[in-house]
């Protein structure tokens, strides 16, 4: 069987009923790769690819809504956000001012700004429920894949969480 959509065209299912879609998105000067996937075709709507393809089509926006998200945590000293950016100047030491993209003087957000979005994972099946709709995965460097910060936004494109890949 197969879901046809305008923006992802046609989606085949595999022999167990899952989906799969992937493209790589530019977005600025870097590559993001954007999956779509659902383990059973039967669980995903019309709907849901629509708002799939919003979130693909506005990931400018999704990735600003993700960043503020970010610096929404840095109060909390406890949160995944400032425990990550405390690992990668631990890891870093002055050599994370090579990785910054602009150094205003609050390493905190200096660090968020230079994140690089690395990938766009949207779980078609979770589309209405209390699961992450997308996660969005951030590293700083992206060459050291298990140093990243996952973003779960929902099906509107709001903020649920922000984890560590630990």
């Amino acid at each position: 069987m197969a879901i046809e959509h305008d923006f992802f065209g046609l989606l085949e299912s595999g022999p167990d009923g899952s989906i799969f879609w992937s493209e790589t998105v530019e977005l600025g000067d870097q590559s993001v790769t954007v999956d779509l996937t659902a383990p059973d075709q039967d669980d995903v709507s019309q709907a849901a690819l629509d708002i799939a393809a919003s979130l693909v089509s506005s990931l400018e926006a999704i990735d600003r809504t993700a960043r503020n998200g970010m610096v929404s945590e840095l109060d909390d000293r406890t949160s995944e956000v400032t425990e990550y950016i405390l690992q990668q100047q631990e890891v870093l030491g002055e050599d994370i001012e090579n990785l910054l993209v602009d150094i205003s003087g609050d390493i905190r957000i200096d660090v968020i700004r230079s994140l690089q979005l690395m990938s766009m994972t949207i779980l078609a099946d979770e589309h209405g429920g209390a699961d992450p709709f997308a996660v969005l995965e951030y590293a700083l460097d992206p060459d050291a894949t298990d140093d990243v910060l996952l973003v779960n936004l929902d099906s509107a494109g709001d903020v649920l969480s922000v984890t560590s890949a630990d």
